[in-house]
């Protein structure tokens, strides 16, 4: 293994594992810390242990990355890439910035390149600030999300509440100039440093200018450029398709998850907060439909805000964000359990629930069904899947890719 990756959710570790496909890598994204090898010597390039971190307490977190980080240097990875969302979706206390500074102390690092800028979904970094198309972060959407509202688009700011380490900015005139001038401009002080970024180009330089640096920050943009520093170059995983029945699951309450759900012209059915948490719909019933339904079912409890925010005051926030991922982890197992073939997910809560129904340790990363997100296959069972971060894809992503998973490359 030559780079590892600890991702703080589901859906964030395929999106940096299909970035590190694509570069030519053998990838393989890991359900939470493994206990023995990395498959057969030479088998994996790029490890990407996935962990549900975001939103757990920073101690927690800390914890958890810190043994992801020593399994992965155990087994020979040298560079440590600690991926976030590209939104930073993160509280005042974290968990991004905790995190950061125990895997910098951990691997021995000083300076951090932190950037979660990822052109190809709109997101960029410029003057210090996040951008997500043409608006700041707070004005996205991402300010209305249930679990880590972002209100604030300046990542100096966002950082700096969450680590005793100084945070520092790299403009984008330097990075223009290339990855010698942004080596350069890096202190050799313990800090934190905001890495401006708006093109892939600039993805790149930082990559190459990031070519003995321990530790990075930021969301799978921030690998472009990486492979290659190894002597690997961009090709397509291999894959070979798979069919039988599809299902999705969607939970994601963001703008462009819940014009999918709209979108979306096959079968479907709401799950409500209130018939969950009131006990009248279960797992066994929904999956029973599931199977039984022609075509591709859709099964979600993708929320206008207004309506998710009224569930939290009546039932309690983390109570009713518990019984619905409960809920999606019961009906992925009772999926598995009566043949489905190939999962579609949106929402990284949603996709660590589906993750554990199917009580998978490992998933090889295969071809790009969008921006972000490939096809996986479930090691050790008949299941392709895919995790859709909730902000990714476009409006017939759900269709697309049941279409594109059954299809030989």
């Amino acid at each position: 293994m030559k780079i590892g990756v600890i991702a703080d959710d589901f859906t964030g570790a395929s999106d940096i594992a299909l970035t590190l496909a694509l570069g030519g890598m053998s990838t393989v994204q890991y359900v939470g810390v493994p206990s023995g090898q990395a498959g057969t010597a030479g088998d994996v390039d790029a490890g990407v242990v996935a962990l549900k971190s975001r939103t757990i307490p920073a101690r927690d977190a800390v914890n958890q990355s810190l043994a992801a980080c020593d399994w992965l240097v155990s087994q020979g990875a040298q560079q440590i890439i600690f991926k976030v969302c590209s939104t930073f979706d993160s509280t005042a206390e974290g968990n991004i910035g905790p995190v950061a500074h125990a895997l910098a102390q951990r691997m021995g690092e000083t300076a951090v390149l932190v950037c979660p800028a990822f052109p190809e979904n709109g997101r960029s970094v410029y003057q210090g600030h996040l951008f997500v198309d043409d608006v700041l972060l707070n004005e996205s959407g991402m300010q209305d999300h249930p679990l880590t509202p972002m209100v604030d688009a300046d990542l100096r700011r966002v950082l700096a509440a969450q680590t005793e380490r100084p945070v520092g900015h790299i403009d984008i005139r330097t990075v223009e100039q290339g990855p010698a001038a942004i080596a350069a401009a890096l202190p050799s002080q313990m800090a934190m440093i905001i890495v401006d970024a708006i093109r892939d180009a600039d993805l790149i330089a930082i990559a190459k200018a990031a070519k003995t640096r321990k530790v990075l920050v930021g969301g799978s943009g921030i690998a472009i450029g990486l492979p290659a520093n190894f002597g690997h170059s961009a090709t397509a995983p291999a894959w070979t398709g798979q069919s039988g029945k599809g299902v999705i699951l969607s939970g994601s309450c963001s703008r462009a998850t819940r014009a999918q759900v709209q979108a979306y012209t096959g079968p479907k059915r709401e799950i409500d907060a209130a018939s969950v948490m009131e006990g009248r719909i279960d797992a066994d019933t929904l999956a029973a439909w599931a199977m039984s339904t022609p075509g591709a079912p859709l099964i979600y409890s993708s929320a206008d805000p207004d309506v998710v925010r009224a569930a939290q005051d009546t039932y309690g926030r983390e109570t009713v964000a518990h019984r619905i991922e409960a809920l999606f982890t019961d009906l992925t197992a009772r999926l598995a359990d009566l043949g489905v073939k190939r999962l579609v997910v949106a929402g990284g809560e949603t996709s660590g629930a589906a993750v554990a129904g199917l009580n998978a340790t490992a998933l090889r990363i295969g071809p790009k069904l969008a921006a972000g997100v490939p096809a996986m296959r479930v090691e050790g069972r008949d299941i392709a899947i895919a995790l859709k971060s909730g902000n990714f894809g476009g409006p017939d992503f759900f269709a697309e890719s049941l279409s594109l998973m059954d299809t030989t490359q």
